[in-house]
């Protein structure tokens, strides 16, 4: 016979007077392993709800566990995303160019090329130097790019046969005609009538033929202007010598003006001052440009796409007839509001790009500040097309954001309440900190919210480690103090350059 069961305390302790329950359990020690070390506490071990296929980006702030992400492995290793495409959002400051680096960091070590088309600041110039990449600069004094110049494409047209040779060349005319038209969209706000693109696209297939060398746009308008009957018939002057010069007179005022400098800076009609290599990593350094040209920074980031998804067409048409290794870039596309902005017809451009992801083999991250910057567009047809970019990405990255945003981020992705309210604390200004006499880091800063779909979002604090905080810095030239001080009272050159030298020996 059991013996009686005296009496047992609560779930939080004895109740009662000179006993105390306790008014506060407290939660469990968790540690984190792999399933080769916990496998033997079940059942006391249970699986993070965070993927961990792709690159690790930092902690799941709910759960704490590691989130592996980026729009290549999800895509193609992980299946979770259905096209490798990621637009990034969120206000300046909080580190959309870092979580974009990490990503593209890791997957070169996955063996995705990184490619940068257009930096503006720059962000990722280090990195890609860090990577032994090709940095390539553009801007007024500074590198040009001929936006005429299929010299690649043509070299490897001449390793292909048949239709493929056919079809690769097809492509890089329409390369560059769909570039010429999109510069002289951005200096006239908007696009080419459907005659003048004709005329265009006559008088390029004109200088095919004729022409000894890799062709610039000068050689373009001279060629309008000579009146070949192949771009006259196009044309449609009606045998009228009168008529053609009337036909083509406003694009040959436009390429006259991109010619002879103009707000261009005959930075796109010289000769390309290096050329893309599509065997390592590449980044686009237009920081040069300054912010109050935005035509030439739209017109210098357009170029960029053009260049650059070129040479991934030429890479996949050699890896298909087994000349080249299959290779798979990561393409960032930043600051995408500037482009989009430039002229009427433009997100058009953008649109195709985001359609032919899956089909070029490409992962892209796409950039940009707000749904404000995207929804600003004049045009109700671009404003629908901008928002698709949103809608049509496989996965998106947002950091924080203002509560007047929700409503245009709801229109284009699925947010609750609470996932609103932690975007706009994300945008809460930095504390004062009374010790170190100077503000303390955002509260948002590293913090961002990835979506896909409409499943709950993973918030997650990106955390850099040493390596990459020394590529990061974007105050490198604050770290030296000022010296102040009259020009006069300065040494004379010559003993500046004797007392470094001197160092120099004594080091």
């Amino acid at each position: 016979m059991s013996a009686p069961r005296g009496p047992r305390p609560g779930p939080r302790g004895w109740v009662g007077r000179g006993r105390g329950p306790a008014g506060y359990v407290q939660a469990a020690d968790e540690w984190r392993g792999t399933t080769v070390q916990v496998c033997g506490l079940w059942p006391f071990a249970a699986g993070t709800g965070s993927p961990m296929v792709g690159v690790p980006i930092g902690r799941n702030m709910v759960s704490g566990s590691t989130l592996c992400c980026d729009p290549v492995s999800w895509f193609q290793r992980g299946n979770l995303i259905s096209q490798p495409s990621m637009f990034v959002l969120g206000r300046p400051g909080l580190g959309k160019s870092t979580i974009v680096r990490r990503m593209a960091l890791g997957l070169a070590g996955y063996g995705v090329q990184p490619m940068v088309l257009g930096d503006l600041r720059p962000d990722y110039v280090d990195l890609i130097e860090a990577l032994g990449g090709q940095v390539l600069r553009l801007g007024p004094g500074r590198g040009s790019l001929n936006v005429l110049d299929s010299s690649e494409a043509k070299a490897a047209a001449d390793r292909l046969t048949g239709g493929a040779r056919g079809a690769l060349l097809a492509d890089a005319h329409e390369v560059r005609a769909t570039m010429v038209s999109s510069l002289i969209t951005i200096l006239r706000k908007a696009p080419p009538t459907d005659r003048e693109e004709s005329i265009l696209d006559r008088a390029l297939a004109v200088l095919d033929e004729r022409h000894v060398g890799t062709p610039v746009l000068a050689d373009l308008l001279q060629v309008i202007r000579d009146a070949p009957a192949d771009v006259r018939q196009v044309a449609i002057d009606h045998g009228s010598d009168d008529r053609y010069r009337q036909l083509t007179e406003g694009l040959e005022a436009t390429l006259a003006g991109m010619t002879h400098g103009g707000r261009f800076g005959g930075i796109f009609t010289q000769q390309t001052t290096a050329p893309m290599r599509r065997d390592r990593p590449v980044v686009f350094d237009v920081s040069s440009i300054d912010d109050g040209q935005m035509d030439l920074q739209a017109a210098a980031l357009l170029a960029s796409w053009s260049t650059g998804f070129g040479a991934i067409n030429v890479s996949n048409r050699l890896a298909d007839a087994g000349l080249e290794p299959r290779r798979h870039y990561f393409v960032v596309l930043d600051e995408l509001w500037r482009a989009l902005r430039a002229g009427r017809g433009l997100v058009d451009r953008v649109d195709t790009l985001t359609r032919l992801n899956r089909k070029w083999g490409v992962g892209q991250a796409m950039i940009s500040h707000t749904m404000s910057d995207l929804l600003a567009l004049p045009s109700p047809e671009d404003r629908m097309k901008a928002r698709g970019l949103v809608e049509r990405s496989g996965m998106v990255v947002c950091g924080g954001l203002p509560a007047a945003e929700m409503e245009m981020l709801r229109s284009a992705v699925s947010v609750s309440r609470a996932e609103e309210e932690m975007l706009t604390s994300w945008t809460d200004p930095p504390a004062w900190d009374p010790d170190g006499g100077h503000e303390s880091a955002p509260p948002g800063r590293g913090k961002f919210l990835v979506k896909v779909g409409g499943r709950p979002g993973i918030p997650v604090q990106v955390k850099l480690t040493s390596v990459e905080a020394t590529m990061n810095d974007t105050n490198k030239l604050w770290h030296t103090i000022s010296r102040t001080g009259k020009v006069s009272d300065l040494p004379p050159v010559d003993e500046v350059l004797d007392a470094v030298e001197a160092a120099e020996g004594v080091s």
